[in-house]
């Protein structure tokens, strides 16, 4: 897949989210969703300062290089000063003001992504990234915020073929989510089959591997990116694959662990 169809899907992505919280009044733009501290409001001001310095980190990696600074010098001082610095400003907006910020990020963003080639490597919070990787973890990060948005809200979204952007990230980085807590990865290979919408499968690693996982595409995108527990879902996961999935992170960032069981669903 080019770079400018994984774009294309950020973008409806973002427009999905979009339609959700747009209609929203400001009660319930302050409803907490599970995130600790964080409302409606604060998961749309985090979603706008990173796409607006996902913007800045294609265009001007220089001004980026000042935000990456930024978070080098407040991550010791713990989660709190994390979101002082990077939506403090943002979380005393209007949320119709918030609203159009994040428009105007997302669209300067969409016009930065527009000039990548698929080869092109882009400055991040950590090692550069693939144009390709760098959009798909945007995306990423729409979704499962957005996780948060309709779980706060208490409704459902329907699964789109989107998801198999998360999904192929979740399976590539699982050798990531063993070494950032320190651990060995496992030689084993896992097989993953996925019921995807509109009745399709997706399936990664070797078709011969003993270790497998089955089950419903936007469940294990739900694991990886730490929005449900595995004994929350439908999946279906051999002994080496479950302990995988327990400590499973799709996303870059300090070791985190994902909600209990019983806790979300």
């Amino acid at each position: 897949m080019h770079v400018a169809q994984i774009a294309e899907d950020l973008r409806h992505e973002q427009l999905a989210l979009d339609a959700i919280v747009a209609p929203l009044d400001e009660a319930q733009w302050r409803l907490a969703t599970p995130s600790p501290r964080w409302t409606i409001a604060d998961q749309i001001a985090h979603l706008t300062f990173f796409d607006e310095s996902a913007a800045r980190a294609i265009t001007d990696p220089a001004a980026f290089a000042a935000d990456l600074e930024l978070l080098i010098r407040v991550s010791p001082e713990g989660d709190e000063a994390v979101d002082d610095a990077t939506m403090g400003d943002l979380r005393r907006l209007p949320p119709a003001e918030l609203l159009e910020r994040w428009q105007d990020g997302r669209r300067r963003l969409a016009e930065a992504a527009a000039t990548l080639e698929d080869d092109t490597r882009v400055s991040w919070y950590g090692p550069s990234m693939g144009a390709k990787s760098f959009l798909t973890a945007r995306l990423m990060e729409v979704w499962a915020h957005g996780q948060d948005v309709v779980d706060a809200l208490r409704i459902q979204r329907v699964p789109t073929d989107r998801l198999r952007h998360i999904a192929q990230l979740g399976f590539i980085t699982r050798s990531w989510s063993y070494l950032n807590r320190g651990l060995t990865a496992p030689d084993e290979p896992v097989r993953i089959e996925l019921e995807a919408p509109g009745d399709a499968t997706w399936s990664f690693g070797p078709e011969d591997a003993a270790e497998t996982i089955t089950g419903p595409a936007d469940d294990f995108c739900l694991v990886v990116t730490q929005r449900r527990h595995l004994d929350d879902t439908s999946l279906t996961a051999t002994p080496l694959a479950r302990e995988w999935l327990l400590i499973a992170q799709a996303f870059a960032g300090p070791a985190t662990d994902g909600p209990a069981a019983g806790t979300r669903g």
